[in-house]
């Protein structure tokens, strides 16, 4: 039986006929609302002789291999003599820089159309139009050509035998691929307690086209849990392409060694891993126009050589992509993102599916069958508020209309109007601002309608300057932020408000997305299934709602695998760890501390919920133990700092260390201290985000949405963090520890009812004996002595 192998209209034209340079802006790509009006403009004003949006398809025979390929013209316009296929395409530039030679893909796209139509039909003529339309002016500007069926043919012929020789080869890998998933055991002797079910549930969501929601503590085996069943499901067509999204890189890792293993199993698959461009870039100091960065001058004309090349690699691992981005001169983030149309599982962070600046539009534009496996998804709730916000500040887009002033006119008048819409919006905040802030229900109107105008001019600039400037970077930069808060403008409603501080330096408006639900709920729909799994995912109700979950979602709540017992749980409620009561706590907490590092000789972490408090008591504990090693967090710890900081966390230690760091912060989750490494934590306060004007306005928002505006702004995601912390301690079943939290709040039903079940026998203690008497009965483990 012949091989039937998929694609589209675009993705057969742009792999094929891509030629020349990565530019970093992108025609009629920055306003993609405007530009689906003027679509539907265009299409309404053609007639009844007008059809828009034709859906064609083809199979392309050719030897055993078919090539299946599908698309939507934008237009069929039923002209007398000869049907005309018009292809519209919306663009910021002026229409004079367009001539009909402007875009070959653009032709050759409607031009495949021509022929699928004029197949269909029966039909030896056909005509094609281009339909340039001016996103600012409304102005359009048409080609047209004639072409016979015997033309077309031959041009829609040589495409597809060049992409089959490709996909030949690609075809060949996934029967492979399938066929080595098929084979596929379960890695272990047995599943450990409650990822069989976990994994089921994958599955399960997978086929039925579903979200999952799963609480899965630690010791279950998330990675694989989840990974495994969305293989199976890979190979049985239930999915095309799996997307595990994580928020960092020590989650990232995780994942590929889980594959990698896998592979070592006989697992025949392909794996990506997406860095962030500023991590991989081979050329930081210099701008990513193609006058500047040789990496993206000719980059189309070398890709495909580097694609093919790039295949024969087991994974596509960071140093991989990069190995390979050098040896063919390529940009090594573009030829990573490159890569993702031909992986079977892309490992990455969560901005590459949600972050509307970034998010892989060659994928997300009109969506498919993709699998999202959303890892540590409690992290999601804060990233996509951010994702779906935009901010601009004052102070850069004066500076950059000076240092314009003399090299571009128009661009720096366009500037001068950003900036004066700023002074405009400042005059307004002054009236009503206290304490320099202020919230506004409406959009800046006047604010957006100047960014639009150097939008296009920028857009303009970008295209026809051929002169280098030393402010061309910081233009690509506000041009950038100018593109993010217009896009963020089109998609802003009641879920949103409008933002401004003045402070001593800059005057800032912000589009603060409040409520990210929608716009996730819209980001997952682009895929077939997603899996939104935790450690910490309660309540269950709270993470649903704001992560765009539904009332016909599934939900998952796993309990620990490990024995209750192995955790010595204490709660100091005798003491208010309350801003308004910090000062007079100093000596008591670093005396609970004391108290609970008395349990054993070994290595503790002490949370804070600020860094000022943990400050203040670690002087105080210093001073009175000095026979314990303290280490301290400090601000703008790096990743190396952070490492240096857990290797002094030793196996079997000689003398107590205590490491003082904040809750929530770059030791609140993600590290993994085995056995002895970690004996025991210490948590002060319930981790609620510190009071301040944005976390006020999502108060107040949940509490009109639904009456739960300070548990949404602030207990959810503290005892978020609270319940991280403690679950550092007990990472296998063989871990014993102990487990303090200090405050007296963590007595209150409303805290209570957040405590996961295994934390089943819990010891109140409200003095310094308390906490001896407790520890006294817990004995520790010894089976790393």
């Amino acid at each position: 039986m012949a091989a039937t192998i998929k694609t589209s209209v675009r993705n057969l034209v742009e792999f094929v006929l891509r030629r020349g340079d990565l530019q970093p802006v992108s025609i009629g790509s920055s306003r993609a609302v405007e530009g689906i009006k003027v679509h539907q403009y265009i299409q309404k004003s053609g007639g009844d002789d007008y059809l828009p949006e034709v859906m064609l398809s083809y199979v392309y025979q050719s030897g055993e291999a078919a090539l299946e390929i599908k698309g939507r013209a934008d237009g069929l316009i039923l002209k007398a003599d000869c049907p005309c296929i018009d292809e519209i395409k919306t663009t910021s530039l002026d229409l004079n820089l367009i001539d009909e030679f402007f875009n070959e893909l653009h032709w050759a796209q409607a031009q495949c159309y021509a022929f699928m139509y004029a197949r269909q039909e029966g039909l030896e003529l056909m005509e094609v139009q281009l339909t340039y339309v001016q996103l600012d002016t409304g102005q359009v500007k048409q080609f047209a050509r004639r072409s016979s069926l015997a033309e077309l043919e031959e041009f829609f012929r040589s495409l597809a035998e060049d992409y089959l020789n490709w996909a030949r080869q690609r075809h060949a890998w996934i029967a492979l691929r399938n066929e080595s998933i098929k084979a596929l055991e379960f890695p272990f002797p047995s599943y450990r307690e409650g990822q069989r079910e976990l994994a089921v549930a994958v599955y399960q969501t997978i086929k039925h086209s579903q979200k999952l929601f799963a609480q899965a503590p630690t010791g279950i085996g998330k990675t694989l849990g989840t990974l495994f069943p969305a293989l199976k499901a890979l190979a049985e067509g239930q999915t095309l392409q799996i997307f595990y999204l994580t928020a960092k890189t020590i989650t990232r890792t995780v994942a590929e060694k889980t594959l990698a293993d896998l592979q070592d199993e006989g697992l025949e698959i392909k794996p990506l891993t997406l860095t962030a461009k500023s991590k991989v870039c081979f050329l930081p100091e210099v701008s990513c126009l193609p006058e500047d960065c040789p990496y993206a001058r000719g980059y189309y004309d070398r890709v495909r050589g580097a694609i093919e090349d790039i295949f024969k690699e087991k994974a596509w691992s960071r140093p991989v992509i990069e190995e390979f981005a050098r040896r063919h001169y390529l940009c090594p983030f573009e030829f990573s993102l490159e890569m993702a149309n031909w992986a079977d599982v892309v490992i990455g962070d969560y901005n590459y599916v949600f972050d509307p600046r970034v998010y892989l539009r060659r994928f997300f534009l009109e969506g498919g069958d993709y699998t999202f496996l959303v890892d540590e998804a409690h992290n999601l709730v804060d990233r996509a508020r951010d994702m779906f916000s935009a901010e601009l500040g004052k102070e850069a887009w004066l500076e950059l209309k000076r240092l314009t002033k003399e090299d571009d006119l128009t661009l720096s008048k366009s500037l001068a109007k950003v900036n004066s819409a700023l002074v405009q919006e400042k005059k307004i905040h002054n009236e009503i601002s206290v304490n320099g802030e202020s919230v506004d229900k409406a959009l800046p109107a006047k604010l957006l309608q100047a960014l639009k105008a150097f939008i296009k001019a920028a857009e303009s600039f970008l295209k026809t300057n051929e002169q280098s400037f030393p402010w061309q970077d910081r233009l690509l930069d506000q041009y950038f932020l100018a593109l993010n808060f217009v896009r963020t403008g089109e998609s802003y409603n009641e879920r949103y408000v409008t933002y401004k501080q003045l402070t001593k330096e800059d005057f800032r408006i912000k589009l603060f997305c409040l409520d990210p639900s929608e716009r996730l709920k819209e980001a997952l729909d682009r895929g077939r299934a997603a899996v939104l799994f935790s450690a910490t995912l309660s309540p269950m109700d709270y993470f649903m709602q704001v992560l765009g979950g539904e009332k016909t979602s599934y939900k998952l709540k796993l309990v620990s695998p490990f024995p209750p017992e192995n955790l010595c749980l204490l709660i100091n409620d005798g003491i208010s760890t309350k801003y308004k009561y910090r000062e007079t706590t100093y000596d008591q907490v670093a005396e609970a501390i004391s108290a609970a590092l008395r349990y054993k000789t070994g290595n503790y972490l002490v949370y804070f919920p600020s860094y000022q408090y943990l400050q203040e008591v670690f002087l105080r504990f210093k001073e009175h133990n000095q026979d314990i090693e303290c280490l301290c967090q400090s601000t703008g710890m790096g990743e190396e700092e952070k490492e240096e900081f857990l290797l002094k966390f030793s196996h079997n230690p000689r003398q107590t260390l205590a490491g003082f760091v904040l809750m929530g912060g770059i030791f609140g989750e993600g590290i993994n201290l085995i056995g002895d490494r970690l004996c025991g934590v210490i948590v002060v306060g319930v981790g609620l985000p510190q009071i301040c004007q944005e976390r006020e306005i999502i108060r107040s928002y949940y509490e009109k949405s639904s009456h739960q505006g300070f548990e949404f702004a602030y207990m959810y995601p503290g005892m978020n963090k609270v319940l991280q912390a403690v679950g550092r301690v007990i990472r296998t079943e063989k871990d014993r520890g102990i487990a303090l939290l200090i405050d007296e709040r963590f007595s209150k039903v409303s805290y209570k009812k957040l405590f996961p079940e295994e934390w089943k026998k819990i010891h109140y203690c409200r003095t310094v004996d308390g906490i001896l008497t407790a520890l006294k009965d817990f004995k520790p483990s010894h089976h790393h002595l």
